[in-house]
């Protein structure tokens, strides 16, 4: 079975050789059967040339045929002339089975092409419904879609477009003309196309546009609106209802993450913030004492300078967190020396010197990140470290290792749990008191990851409990 009929002058010339071949087929069969009974032999092109090329050419072989039959092998032969009435009925009978012959191989043609054509069909419905309701965005599946539906059916060309509005102008313009309603729609032409647009629409709304070139077939048009675009249609709108039910189950995410976040930060501000407060205020009042000695006046105002530095912290923290939440700590990338960045850390710390203990590669390649946030998780890093290191000194050490550099913090602190190793980096996660008992915000690590990330980096812990925690920063060597 052909999908498509081959030319029709092919046709005209297999009728012609087939005929012939069967006139002489026959001759050769003379003495094998009766002549009448051998004209049902021309069946077999009547029945092939009516398959392959249709009724009119079958009917068209089926005369061809009886003619053949009667002047070569009907008595008296070499006339169109038959001289007994039982030779009439035998080419009467012929020409009607032969005619017969050739309708129904055209109903059985066009029931076999309608099937096949039922069966892409299904395939082509299948294979949409997958590219559509996959997941991913609607927008960058209507492309394959298209192509997709062209190559199914043949076409130059298929496109789909949603359709896009502009509600603020179509009603500010329905308003001003008196109209119960308006609207703009954008949709992207090439300069002199011509195209045929089958509208989608869910219920009386429309939800997009099936957009064909305009030279296609009249049939093929014919099939794709009635047949290709209903379909087409149920399964934009179930991806549209997909999309938008996706929309809804991430902002429900969103709101309920934004939640948590806004109710650890609040306990944060109620105690975090409140603590340094309290001890400023407290020293700054006692600082007011007139009976207070030199010694105890220095004492108090270092008291001031060193909460009123954590408070300062603090705040940076929220505000570094709360950009990286928000998405808008875009680093700002540049050739870094990660010994240079690692100094400024320790500097910006202000620690007792001898707090860490520096080792790097002296031929340790440049970085490609901001440095100003890759201090400041250093920084968050470092600091941690020291509050959990007993007094210890903090090794810090720094290394390519295959085209990847990797920094290597190392306290002597009382390891960390395994339980607790997958969520450090959690904000305002804490997972307990220091040896100084000092108990942290739950920031500090939460920001290395945002901060190393960002640049293109990861940082992990490596740690076992009653045992030394390393943290791990790998950052990309710039290329």
């Amino acid at each position: 079975m052909f999908r498509r009929r081959p030319p029709f002058a092919v046709g005209i010339a297999v009728a012609a050789a087939g005929v012939a071949l069967t006139t002489l087929l026959v001759y050769a069969l003379d003495d094998v059967a009766p002549v009448l009974s051998l004209g049902v032999v021309y069946l077999f092109t009547v029945l092939l040339v009516a398959t392959v090329w249709g009724a009119w050419l079958g009917i068209a072989t089926a005369i061809a045929s009886a003619a053949a039959f009667n002047f070569f092998h009907i008595p008296p032969t070499g006339r169109f002339t038959i001289a007994e009435s039982e030779n009439w009925v035998g080419l009467v009978v012929f020409f009607v089975a032969a005619v017969a012959a050739s309708s129904l191989a055209q109903i059985a043609r066009t029931r076999a092409m309608e099937a096949d054509e039922r069966r892409q069909e299904a395939d082509l419905s299948a294979e949409m419904a997958r590219l559509l309701l996959r997941g991913g965005r609607l927008e960058e599946a209507l492309p394959p879609v298209g192509q997709r539906l062209a190559q199914a059916l043949g076409l130059s060309s298929a496109a789909i477009e949603l359709k896009a509005a502009l509600p603020p102008v179509g009603q500010r313009l329905a308003q001003a003309l008196g109209l119960s309603s308006a609207a703009i729609e954008l949709k992207a032409v090439e300069p002199g196309e011509r195209t045929v647009v089958f509208p989608l629409r869910e219920g009386s709304r429309q939800i997009g546009a099936l957009v064909l070139s305009a030279g296609e077939n009249e049939a093929v048009l014919k099939r794709v609106q009635v047949r290709i675009a209903p379909a087409l249609e149920a399964l934009l709108a179930a991806a549209l209802e997909r999309d938008a039910l996706q929309a809804e189950v991430v902002e429900t995410a969103a709101l309920r993450r934004s939640d948590v976040i806004k109710t650890a930060l609040l306990r944060a501000v109620s105690h975090d913030l409140r603590s340094p407060l309290t001890a400023i205020l407290t020293a700054a009042e006692a600082l007011k004492s007139p009976t207070l000695t030199e010694d105890e006046r220095k004492e108090m105002a270092a008291a001031v300078t060193e909460e009123a530095t954590r408070l300062s912290r603090l705040i940076d923290n929220l505000l570094d967190l709360s950009r990286l939440e928000a998405e808008a700590a875009e680093p700002r990338p540049e050739s870094s020396s990660v010994e240079e960045v690692l100094g400024a850390a320790i500097e910006d710390l202000a620690l007792p010197e001898g707090t860490f203990k520096l080792a790097v590669d002296g031929r340790l390649p440049p970085v490609r990140a901001d440095s100003a946030q890759l201090e400041r998780a250093f920084a968050n890093l470092l600091e941690n470290a020291y509050r959990h290191s007993g007094g210890h000194p903090v090794s810090v050490r720094a290394r390519d290792v295959g085209g990847r550099i990797l920094v290597r913090v190392v306290d002597r602190g009382p390891g960390i749990p395994q339980a607790q190793q997958d969520r450090i980096f959690e904000p305002f996660y804490r997972s307990g008191t220091d040896r100084t008992g000092h108990r942290g915000s739950g920031l500090g690590l939460a920001i290395v990851r945002g901060f190393v990330e960002a640049n293109g980096g990861r940082v992990w812990v490596e740690s076992l409990p009653s045992q030394a925690t390393s943290f791990v920063v790998e950052l990309p060597v710039e290329s």
